[in-house]
């Protein structure tokens, strides 16, 4: 399918420069699989022309290469990006330069995240068009349509569990009617009594009356009034009947609800479900006919999904407070919890699940920390975990697992970053930014009174730290000259930031997003946007080309990372989401309800 034509002008004046020369050069429609010259307008054997910053147009040359520049780069402009930037250089020297047009790959990015939104939102002095331009690409073919899909799976697996729920109740009936069977004894209207020898309490009577089956009323007229005379006493008589009644009255309303349900779901067994808003029919039996019989032939299965969902196995006990992908490639995953531990899953298994590999523990611990387990931070093969029990331990990665050191600190501690090797930063609750070298026995370097409330978020890099805190300001510190930069106030206080080339977005307390730009040392706001949340926004990751963000209001956002930013979807979690992690397109969420659940491309 073609991509949406943006009207540019320079792009317009050089397609009409090269009017003529199209009309009589042999343009072929270009195809999304160009790995061979012909596929391109090119002669077979043909020789390739040389390198050239801008080819021009040649009377020597043929097919696609005797097109102006502008025509080729726009022809180009309609193959994904994958392809421009793999392909196309193995084709030819001068088709590889299509590649290094940054005013191309601008126009695609405008396309792709519209031509109302700005992008990028920071500056764009050395921005890398190529690389963002396919990140959204993969993540448009990705996650359109999966809140959709999401959604219709919970809604199937919640009609799964209502089934069940009716047939278990359908069984305990059953079981209960087997045991009272004994009891009772058919009569040829088909309505039970009570076996002969059965002793009545308190009163006889002639004729003996039950409660039928079929909830059908049995008493008659003169029995009814002779106990309204007081013949029968109350605690006996009708004070039993009424009871029986009304139990009765209740399984007959559970029947019909459970048969109502049934016939629900059998109906759709046979109809199957509607077609989605993207025209794509998941059939759960055959279909209808026009003239209302059933069409006896079967369509063509949907596509699956890109995405898979994993669902990590139950590897806690209380909720999931941090989740961290490592190893660069989102192969193994990282949860901290609120039961004190720290596990490490392997996702590079096959299947629904992970594998639990390590629950983190040193010497003597039956714990990973004495505390909960509130923030996660890695760089190589070492992994930092901070918790309420006032410290950081160390692992290292690359010897499965075990303990490298520990930090202790002073207050609970609430985040952390590893900006370089053995440099190690942490913000905890007594309002302080460390900074720590993990590679001495005394690792304190330097303690900064930075905030005058707790620091919940904090992100760094070689020279300076970013650090937001309760007290609803955000503080610019350079590590290299020992001082604050500057000291921003906010109206609202960030619990989640991430620092990516010049742009730092950050997440606060009221489900707003904010951006800003990071050059030289000076913070500037740039623009703030509310994209739906309602609630705390606890987990926010940007890179050039994708925007991912979590909140307590139980949701998961996708977004293009423009101004504003483009939602793609957006999932809707059981519970409150208390953050994410985001490597080679792999997708963790730490959720409330003691799991860890993954997304990742379709295997």
């Amino acid at each position: 399918m073609s991509e949406p034509r943006v009207t540019v002008g320079q792009d317009e004046a050089g397609a009409g420069r090269g009017e003529k020369e199209a009309k009589s050069a042999p343009l072929k429609q270009p195809s999304n699989e160009a790995s061979r010259p012909g596929q391109l307008g090119l002669p077979p054997g043909s020789p390739l022309p040389s390198a050239e910053p801008s080819p021009s147009p040649s009377a020597e040359g043929s097919g696609l290469l005797s097109l102006p520049w502008e025509m080729v780069a726009r022809i180009a402009s309609h193959l994904p990006a994958q392809c421009v930037i793999t392909v196309l250089p193995q084709v030819c020297h001068a088709l590889g330069n299509v590649g290094k047009d940054s005013t191309a790959w601008q126009l695609r990015a405008r396309r792709l995240t519209g031509p109302r939104a700005s992008f990028p939102v920071g500056p764009r002095d050395g921005f890398d068009w190529p690389s963002a331009c396919l990140e959204m690409e993969e993540l448009i073919a990705c996650w359109t349509g999966q809140g959709e899909r999401a959604a219709r799976e919970a809604e199937q697996a919640e009609r799964e569990r209502e089934v069940e729920r009716a047939q278990e109740r359908e069984r305990d009936r059953e079981a209960l009617a087997e045991e009272g069977i004994g009891e009772w004894e058919e009569v040829e209207e088909g309505r039970p009594q009570v076996d002969e020898g059965v002793e009545e309490v308190g009163f006889q009577v002639e004729g003996v009356m039950a409660v039928p089956w079929d909830g059908e009323e049995l008493m008659e007229e003169g029995e009814m009034q002779q106990d309204r005379e007081g013949d029968l006493p109350m605690g006996v008589g009708e004070g039993e009947e009424r009871q029986e009644a009304a139990a009765e009255a209740m399984m007959e309303e559970e029947r019909d609800d459970e048969q109502g349900v049934l016939e629900a779901i059998e109906v759709e067994e046979r109809v199957g479900v509607l077609a989605d808003r993207d025209g794509q029919d998941y059939i759960a039996g055959p279909r209808l006919g026009r003239e209302g019989e059933r069409n006896g032939s079967s369509r063509a299965p949907s596509p699956p999904p890109a995405l898979e969902r994993l669902s990590l196995p139950s590897g806690h006990i209380a909720e999931v407070n941090s989740v961290l992908l490592v190893g660069g490639d989102g192969a193994v995953c990282a949860s901290g919890s609120r039961d004190r531990n720290v596990n490490l899953w392997d996702l590079r298994d096959g299947g629904s699940t992970g594998r639990l590999l390590h629950t983190l523990g040193g010497q003597g611990l039956f714990s990973t920390h004495k505390g909960w387990v509130w923030c996660l931070a890695a760089r190589g093969p070492l992994l930092a975990s901070g918790s309420f029990d006032s410290t950081v331990r160390l692992w290292d990665l690359g010897a499965q697992g075990a303990e490298r050191g520990l930090i202790r600190a002073r207050a609970a501690v609430l985040c952390l970053a590893l900006p370089q090797k053995d440099v190690l930063l942490a913000g905890t609750y007594d309002k302080k930014v460390s900074v720590y070298d993990t590679r001495v026995a005394e690792p304190l370097v330097k303690s900064l009174r930075l905030h005058s409330n707790a620091v919940l978020c904090l992100v760094a890099d070689e020279q300076y730290i970013l650090s937001g805190s309760k007290d609803r300001t955000v503080v610019i510190y350079d590590r290299r000259a020992g001082k604050t930069l500057q000291k921003l106030q906010l109206s609202s206080y960030l619990l989640s930031m991430c620092y990516s080339d010049s742009e730092v977005w950050a997440g606060d307390n009221r489900g707003m997003l904010h951006a800003f730009s990071m050059q030289a040392g000076f913070f500037k706001p740039l623009s703030q946007f509310d994209v739906g949340h309602t609630s705390l926004v606890t987990g926010i990751h940007r890179s050039p080309g994708s925007l991912y963000t979590c909140s307590a209001d139980r949701t998961i956002k996708v977004h293009l990372p423009c101004s504003p930013p483009r939602t793609l979807c957006t999932l809707h979690h059981q519970a409150g989401v208390n953050g994410l992690s985001v490597e080679a397109g792999v997708l963790a969420i730490a959720s409330g309800e003691m799991c860890v659940e993954v997304w990742r491309a379709r295997r």
